[in-house]
């Protein structure tokens, strides 16, 4: 006889999965763990068969019954609903696009996954979604995904041009679980030829300093891009920070630049304590803004920054002469810390004035922000690379911190 709603309810899981019959040929699937799905059992050609039609309570009895005549209607014609239920399957395979896929997969793994998902987020948004997110997944090939990685990769950002190249292998891997792609086309490019990582460990020297700065000051820059880099030292900011703030940010009255946490790399707000220097160079970028919102506005437009890449092409161009070993704007910050630290001041001030995330069971429970203390070693540390730009005032080390006798 056939089921009613209340028989289908009242189904119980078993050891083994059974069925329940409720008619022409369709059929109820009751399995160990309690759930149920339907089943519609057909013979074509002496051939029998059986196609899943979809889960219950999400299918109802009625919405089953419904598929079932639907189903068996195509049977009559002489057509195979399992290889009808195929072809549709493929079909959306083939037109889902990379971007869809993209999205699911940044939803179910990514954003479940990691605590700090903002930087796979970016990359998703501005290098592979606007290169490959409308073409369909399944057409993407090793060329296609080589184009994106090479193109952060021949600007400079090795590192980054690996971070995309694991995200996009991962978004593969998962695309292959779910049948939408049958080859992963990133695993044609070794990760060692997109990126080796070396030991971060050049600083530069207080003689080096004061070589690169008044290089700065010396070369054929634009004036925004000198204030910056010298910003960067006294600051030990990330370049990143710098390129994106605001004029809302910056507090002359109070000496300080909040960061906010969408903009750091921690994901958490960050104070600057602003030197008088400091101040001085935040005072003439005012100037250069020409009334815009933004810190650094770009060559051509008051509402756009520069590209991400420029503070680094007019670093290389300002120190191309110098007879100094290879070093990155990054290496600026390191050099500030490794400064500080051999003249006295506390790491945990130093790590806290470059927004570090202080690890293990200090991490946990110091949660001071040394403010005071911050202020008044970000002025030694201005007033000492002053000292290193002033012609025959080199110093070259045993200075000392705030205070110390």
């Amino acid at each position: 006889m056939p089921l009613t709603d209340k028989q289908v309810d009242a189904l119980k899981p078993r050891e083994k999965r059974y069925t329940v019959t409720d008619g022409r040929g369709l059929a109820v699937e009751v399995y160990p763990t309690g759930g149920k799905g339907w089943r519609y059992r057909y013979s074509l050609n002496g051939k029998p068969d059986t196609v899943t039609l979809g889960k219950y309570p999400a299918m109802s009895l009625k919405a089953a019954r419904l598929k079932r005549d639907e189903l068996a209607a195509l049977v009559a014609a002489g057509k195979s609903p399992t290889e009808q239920k195929r072809m549709v399957k493929e079909a959306r395979a083939d037109a889902t696009t990379l971007q869809e896929f993209g999205e699911r997969y940044y939803s179910e793994v990514i954003a479940k996954d990691r605590k700090e998902p903002k930087g796979l987020r970016r990359y998703l948004d501005k290098d592979i979604f606007p290169a490959l997110g409308s073409k369909p997944i399944r057409d993407i090939v090793t060329e296609d995904v080589r184009k994106v990685i090479w193109h952060k990769k021949d600007h400079g950002f090795d590192a980054a041009a690996a971070e995309i190249r694991g995200l996009l292998k991962r978004l593969f891997d998962y695309a292959q679980t779910y049948g939408l792609v049958t080859v992963n086309p990133v695993l044609a490019l070794p990760m060692r030829h997109v990126f080796k990582p070396r030991p971060r460990q050049r600083t530069l020297s207080p003689q080096e300093i004061r070589t690169f700065l008044r290089a700065v000051y010396h070369s054929n820059i634009r004036r925004q891009f000198k204030l910056a880099l010298h910003l960067l030292l006294l600051t030990m900011s990330r370049k990143s920070e710098l390129l994106l703030a605001r004029w809302e940010h910056v507090d002359f009255e109070a000496g300080t630049w909040s960061i906010p946490e969408e903009l750091t790399k921690t994901g958490k707000p960050h104070i600057v304590y602003l030197s008088s220097q400091a101040k001085e160079l935040f005072g003439e970028l005012k100037q250069l803004a020409g009334g815009s919102e933004l810190v650094l506005p770009g060559r051509g437009s008051l509402t756009q920054p520069f590209a991400h890449n420029a503070i680094n092409k007019a670093k290389q161009q300002a120190v191309a002469d110098l007879d100094v070993p290879h070093f990155t704007i990054h290496d600026l910050r390191r050099t500030a810390s490794t400064l500080l630290h051999e003249n006295g001041w506390s790491s945990d001030v130093v790590e806290k004035a470059m927004n570090h995330t202080i690890g293990g069971v200090r991490g946990v429970y110091n949660r001071a922000q040394y403010a005071e203390q911050r202020r008044d070693m970000l002025q030694f540390w201005a007033n000492y690379v002053g000292s290193l730009i002033e012609e025959g005032k080199v110093i070259l080390g045993n200075f000392r911190a705030v205070g110390e006798e």
